[in-house]
């Protein structure tokens, strides 16, 4: 196989969203790696620094408690989470490697959480994707982070601790 010929890969599906009608900061992903999917967790690859960098954000350790918990806490602060991607085929976990995705509706999907207040994208190609469906929208703040996945080596996780400390500003 020549390099940079795609390889067909079987279609991943994203979770369901993790929200409440009190989620004032929703964190968009693009789609679950291949760790994410077999434990049917959010954020489940060991290298993902995702559970550190919001923990610092919320000022909680959310990484040693149980994933249900991490959810519950996340709600509790008024974060929820998802994915702007709903399926697509992917060999792998990189981003790079996503073709044929099928995009959720996030345009719907925002005016149904009315406590909405700002959006944090993680990584490149969630904010590719999100911002091309949800242009300017007065009243909703588009923050884009620097992706948690430990693939993304190109800043350090103290500049990524720094970037996703902006959230901050969106949780009161």
């Amino acid at each position: 196989m020549a390099q940079g010929e795609f390889v067909h890969a079987p279609r991943k599906i994203a979770f369901p969203p993790s929200i409440d009608v009190q989620t004032r900061l929703l964190i968009l992903g693009s789609l679950p790696g291949d760790a994410s999917i077999k434990q049917g967790e959010y954020y489940a690859h060991r290298g993902n620094a995702f559970w550190q960098l919001i923990g610092d954000v919320l000022e909680e350790d959310l990484r040693g408690q149980p994933y249900a918990m991490r959810l519950k806490r996340l709600r509790a602060h008024g974060v929820g989470l998802w994915d702007v991607i709903e399926s697509a085929e992917r060999p792998g976990s990189l981003d790079s490697n996503i073709r044929g995705a099928e995009l959720r509706d996030l345009g719907l999907f925002v005016e149904r959480l009315p406590a909405l207040r700002a959006i944090g994208f993680n990584g490149k190609t969630a904010a590719l994707h999100g911002r091309r469906q949800l242009g300017e929208r007065p009243g909703l703040a588009l923050v884009d982070l620097p992706s948690s996945s430990g693939a993304y080596a190109s800043l350090s996780r103290e500049a990524k601790r720094q970037a996703w400390g902006a959230l901050r500003d969106h949780l009161g």
